[in-house]
């Protein structure tokens, strides 16, 4: 059996149906339309499809296409598998801004020493207890992406400033490794595993019970990858949204009047792929004097922010970028609010190309900044 046969077996691929309802959910063959998941899957279950066809680079793995599947198909888990064996023959996509953040990541899976915890002064976070907060690749992202004001540790800020309201010290580490999410779907298992396990060993040496994340590719990957690949992890992955959304509800944490219009961008890693929908639109409600006003495509029919892994950044991209900062323009909303650092990243570039006026904001940043003094356990 070929690899691509075991492949399509692995994840039932030949259930396909030839109905075409991918392609045409599909936020790429929108703007290319001579890409066709409905025909990577057809020359696939012919023998015709090759791991060295630049097409599976193209795919955003949004998920867009398998929620409306009939057949079920696991179409981005397919790609992901497809660009595993693209890997290990040496075919590889385009890295986006000149492979800087896959260099970054490469760095991280050797004995490198980081400076990554210069942001956390003022805040209150300890070197072992029972809660770590995984950062993820916030401090980098501020670097890289200082020409467009990232905002990535402003975010990082106000997640650890949530924690500390709702009584929690996390853990917080230098030593903290990228979560290997670009690596894995970029095809390179083995980076994603060394990234992994030193991540692993770090945070069981911590004594962490549970571990907190704001980035949802985070989330994501420990939560669904991580124990595929290591098994049982010995602690618990969270989403903050979960714990903060309890908080307020238990009364914990009181949100300051402050008015706004709003719309809210659902992060394809945090929605469709970790199905987390109402918690961040039931706590941009709770803010006192922000209203919501949803976009026509939201939650499971949001689209995608429009390049995914740090690869194929390209017209497409930018096409997909300017059509959903204009849906959110629509909307009569002053702000778009994202949950997700590369969504902010990647709409706040766009934003800056193309001059557009509406503002791009942390989901993270609006809830710190209205955290009223005093708040939080006693």
């Amino acid at each position: 059996m070929t690899a691509i046969a075991q492949l399509i077996d692995a994840t039932k691929t030949y259930y396909c149906l030839d109905c075409g309802v991918c392609t045409g959910s599909c936020p790429v063959a929108r703007v290319f339309s001579d890409f066709s998941p409905r025909q990577i899957i057809e020359r696939s279950l012919y023998g015709l499809e090759e791991p060295s066809d630049g097409t599976i680079w193209s795919c955003l793995t949004c998920a867009q296409c398998s929620v409306r599947c009939p057949a079920n198909i696991d179409f981005p888990e397919f790609v992901r598998l497809m660009r595993d064996e693209a890997h290990q023959m040496g075919f590889e996509g385009v890295p986006a801004h000149n492979g800087m953040l896959q260099t970054i990541t490469s760095i991280q899976t050797g004995n490198v020493r980081q400076n990554r915890t210069s942001w956390l002064e003022g805040l209150k976070t300890a070197e072992k207890g029972e809660t770590f907060y995984f950062v993820g690749c916030r401090p980098y992202f501020d670097v890289v992406f200082r020409d467009i004001n990232a905002g990535s540790i402003k975010g990082a800020r106000s997640v650890v400033g949530i924690l500390n309201a709702m009584g929690e010290i996390p853990v917080v580490s230098n030593n903290e490794r990228c979560c290997g999410h670009d690596a894995l779907w970029n095809g390179d298992e083995e980076k994603f595993k060394m990234l992994a396990g030193k991540n692993l060993d770090l945070i069981r040496s911590s004594g962490a019970k549970r571990v907190v994340f704001s980035c949802p590719e985070g989330y994501l990957t420990f939560k669904k990858y991580y124990p595929k690949y290591f098994g049982d992890l010995g602690f618990e992955p969270v989403h903050i949204l979960e714990l903060l959304n309890e908080k307020i509800a238990q009364g914990s944490i009181h949100l300051a009047e402050s008015r706004a219009i709003v719309t809210y961008h659902d992060p394809c890693r945090l929605g469709r792929l970790a199905g987390i929908y109402d918690e961040p639109r039931s706590l941009i409600k709770a803010m006192p004097g922000v209203e919501l006003t949803e976009m026509p495509r939201s939650r499971e029919n949001g689209i995608c922010c429009g390049t995914t892994g740090w690869m194929n950044c390209s017209s497409c991209s930018k096409a997909i970028q300017l059509e959903r900062l204009k849906e959110a323009a629509d909307t009569g909303a002053d702000t778009l609010v994202t949950a997700c650092p590369k969504c902010q990243i990647h709409f706040r570039c766009a934003k800056s190309a193309f001059g557009l006026e509406i503002e791009i904001v942390d989901l993270y940043d609006m809830i710190a900044d209205r955290i009223k003094s005093g708040t939080g356990p006693a």
